[in-house]
């Protein structure tokens, strides 16, 4: 009876990661650089599309409960808070954002780290539950793959407004 308790939550927590991973596909197809290319029409039949699958993929539910004790519970908190207020400063400083995110994702690894690691919130992650550990990790390395995602549709415009105020600039020459 144990392992089958077991597969039925390792099932579920599977579901709740492919709905995640389903939910960042769709916005990531929904904010994508190729959406420009392609006509307002396709556009528009795409973003009704894409809308569409978000609405149903919202409509899975699947939960899986962690079993906690009082420190454990404090330590996601704290973890939780922590994650947070970095989130509400991309705004103001992405590239800092950026570099603190990825010593708090270096203190969630079991690998050596390519760069510092904030001990505070690896002294917080170790004391939350197996499964809150494996959630925050996860949590960081969407975060950290947005930021990537967000850096290069950044890259691509800024790209994109070079080349055109390159072509007005010649174009301009060509009639003065």
């Amino acid at each position: 009876m144990v392992p089958r308790v077991e597969a039925l939550r390792e099932a579920a927590t599977a579901v709740e990661q492919e709905k995640e991973v389903l939910l960042e596909m769709i916005h990531s197809i929904q904010n994508s650089q190729d959406m420009r290319q392609i006509s307002e029409g396709e556009r528009e039949e795409l973003n009704l599309t894409a809308n569409r699958l978000m609405g149903r993929t919202l409509t899975v539910e699947v939960s899986v409960e962690t079993i906690r004790n009082p420190q454990q519970q404090e330590s996601l908190k704290q973890a939780t808070r922590i994650i947070d207020e970095v989130v509400s400063k991309f705004l103001d400083d992405l590239g800092n954002a950026k570099s603190h995110l990825m010593s708090l994702y270096s203190a969630c690894s079991s690998e050596v780290p390519a760069g510092p690691v904030d001990q505070k919130f690896q002294s917080i992650v170790i004391g939350c539950a197996l499964e809150d550990q494996k959630k925050i990790k996860r949590r960081l390395e969407t975060l950290l793959r947005n930021i990537e995602n967000s850096d290069k549709a950044i890259k691509l415009l800024e790209h994109s407004k070079g080349a055109s105020k390159t072509l007005q600039q010649n174009t301009e020459s060509r009639f003065n």
